[in-house]
Order: C-alpha cells, then sequence, then structure tokens
C-alpha cells in the first residue's frame, strides 16, 4: 500500500466528496450539542425563579415562627370588680354574722339593732369586719387570676408615693382647704348622722384612729384599686373595639396604658360613687356630696399622675388626719363635743 491509499483510510471522503480533518470535526460537536440561545439568554432570572419555591416556603416557616403570643389581660378589669363586690357579699354576710353574735353576748352593753345601729363600737367593728373579711379572700383569690401577688396587681408602689411626698401632702392640703370653704360657702345640716357618732370623747377618738388608717386603706383600694383602673380600660377598650385597633403593650412592670380621656372619665365615674357612700353621713346635703367628689378627683390624680395606689392612700389618709385635728382642735381633745 502505498502513501496516498494510507492517506485516503485515515481520512476517507464523505460521500458530499468534502473532507473533514479530525480539527474541522472537533470545531463542530460544542455547537451541535449546546442549547438554544434563547434558553441561556438570562440565567440569573432562572435560577431565581428555580429558588422561588424554596424562599416561599422559608417566609411561610419564619411567618409561623415569629407569632406574638397573646397580650395577657389588662388588671384589674370589670370581671375582676365584679370578684370583688361577690366577695363583698360574703364579707358582708360574715360581718353581719359577727354582729348578731356581739348582740347575743351584750357587747359594748349593747342588745337590740335598733341600738346597735347607732352606737359607734358595733358601726366601726362592723365596717372594720367587712373589710377584713372581703380583702382577706381577695388577697387569696386574685394572686391565683393575676399571677402576682395583689400588690402589685393594683399597683401599690410604695417608693413611687414616698419620692412624691411633698405634692401629695400638698394635694392633702389642697382637699382640707376646699373642705372649709364648702363649709362656708355650702354647709351640711347641723345634725348630720356623721355629728351623731361623735357622742362621747372615747367615740371620736375611736372615729379619729379609724378614719386615719383602715378607711382610707380599704376605701382607696375599692375605688383607686379596682374601679378607677377598670374603668379607665374598659373605656379604651370600647374605643379600640369601634376603631378595630390592637390595644396598647403593657408597661414594663405589666400593668396596662390608659389614654388621657380614659383616665378623666374613670376619675368622675369612680367619684360619683365614692361621693355617694357618704352621703348618708351627711344628710344627702348638696354641699358635702360636691365636696367628696372633688376629694374624690385629686385622689385620682394622685394615683394616676404618680401610678401608685400608696399615693391616693397617702393623701387620703392626711386628709381626714387635718379633718380631725381640726376637730381636736375645736372641741379642746375632744371634751367639749357640743362644738362640732
Amino acid at each position: 500500500m502505498n502513501e496516498s491509499q494510507a492517506e485516503a483510510v485515515v481520512n476517507p471522503e464523505p460521500e458530499g466528496g468534502i473532507a473533514q480533518s479530525p480539527e474541522s470535526f472537533d470545531a463542530t460537536q460544542p455547537e451541535e450539542l449546546s442549547p438554544p440561545a434563547e434558553s441561556v439568554e438570562n440565567p440569573a432570572e432562572a435560577l431565581q425563579s428555580a429558588e422561588a419555591p424554596h424562599a416561599a416556603e422559608q417566609m411561610l416557616l419564619t411567618s409561623y415562627s415569629h407569632i406574638e403570643p397573646p397580650q395577657p389581660p389588662r388588671t384589674p378589669n370589670l370581671g375582676h370588680v365584679l370578684v370583688l363586690g361577690i366577695l363583698g357579699v360574703f364579707g358582708f354576710v360574715g360581718s353581719g354574722l359577727l354582729a348578731r353574735s356581739a348582740l347575743y353576748f351584750h357587747l359594748w352593753g349593747v342588745s337590740t339593732i335598733q341600738t346597735a345601729i347607732t352606737d359607734v363600737h358595733y358601726t366601726i367593728a362592723t365596717m372594720a369586719s367587712l373589710y377584713i373579711l372581703t380583702f382577706v379572700s381577695a388577697a387569696l383569690i386574685f394572686p391565683i387570676i393575676w399571677r402576682k401577688s395583689m400588690a402589685a396587681g393594683l399597683q401599690w408602689n410604695a417608693h413611687a408615693a414616698v419620692r412624691r411626698i411633698t405634692p401629695l401632702l400638698g394635694a392633702a392640703g389642697l382637699c382640707f382647704i376646699l373642705a372649709l370653704v364648702d363649709e362656708v360657702v355650702l354647709p351640711g345640716p347641723t345634725n348630720a348622722p356623721i355629728d351623731k357618732m361623735f357622742d362621747t370623747s372615747a367615740a371620736a377618738w375611736l372615729l379619729f384612729a379609724f378614719g386615719v388608717t383602715f378607711a382610707p386603706l380599704f376605701e382607696e383600694t375599692i375605688f383607686r384599686g379596682f374601679l378607677l383602673p377598670a374603668f379607665a380600660t374598659a373605656f379604651d377598650w370600647s374605643l379600640e373595639t369601634a376603631a378595630h385597633k390592637p390595644p396598647p403593650q403593657l408597661d414594663m412592670h405589666g400593668h396596662p396604658q390608659w389614654s388621657l380621656a380614659a383616665m378623666v372619665f374613670a376619675s368622675v365615674i369612680t367619684s360619683i360613687p365614692f361621693a355617694l357612700m357618704h352621703a348618708e353621713q351627711t344628710g344627702w346635703s348638696l354641699g358635702p356630696f360636691l365636696l367628696l367628689v372633688a376629694v374624690s378627683m385629686i385622689l385620682s390624680w394622685a394615683r394616676l399622675s404618680t401610678r401608685s395606689l400608696a399615693a391616693s392612700v397617702i393623701v387620703h389618709a392626711s386628709y381626714n388626719f387635718l379633718l380631725f385635728s381640726l376637730m381636736l382642735v375645736g372641741t379642746h381633745g375632744f371634751k367639749h363635743l357640743d362644738k362640732i
């Protein structure tokens, strides 16, 4: 076999008569195997569409993992006031039974209900037993409902009250001045039921002690501890529900934050039953009633401005102390009670 025949075997000629070298054959291979030009025109877009299902799934999982827990209920609310009212009913029954027991044993020389109604010992003992029975049971039940102590739930916050003791004492002085002005402008009846309780020096001292200790503590717990926050929360809740707005976050101590309108509304609506509670003692007179409404508004200011129930207790106790001190001086140590 000569040289030309060997070359023909290595590079056979195709039917078209055009011989192809190995180099030209390799050059045509990529062109035949490459994908169409339009399929790789935007590779980034193709990659994004491939990753889209994974991204959507990841966003869905993220949204489920970041669901915020429901906000705890604002305390105290009207439901808690209802619970306190039920406990008050049981306390009222218990204090009545104690009073009946005292009558049975002729305690303080009293043996009839008619006499007990006007006797200062029975009056104060009945009120004190009512308060104690009600609030001892409340101190046991509300920590279970609120998952915190009753003092914390009612925002006792004594430190805030101590820090602002000067303006609080000034508020008590303002209440005292209002009482003096009211006595001149709109005086109460001369023979009010509360005046009849000051029949002896011992009774006057007993009322003095009760008026600056038990009475301010328990009355403020009812009106500024439960009712005032509950009415403020109810006011804001009604507006939030009507406007389909979420409630504001609780403060750092877990207490609700109220709007100014809610605090004003709650102060007014709380002051009316506070004044009515004392209206019978003052013979349902207009002057003392308006005075008690004004005093209650100042007590509400003390409670709300300091976020402290202890603050309103201090103002209330100080105001009562000033009133009794004036009576003490005017009667020469409760020796001349006819001057009341």
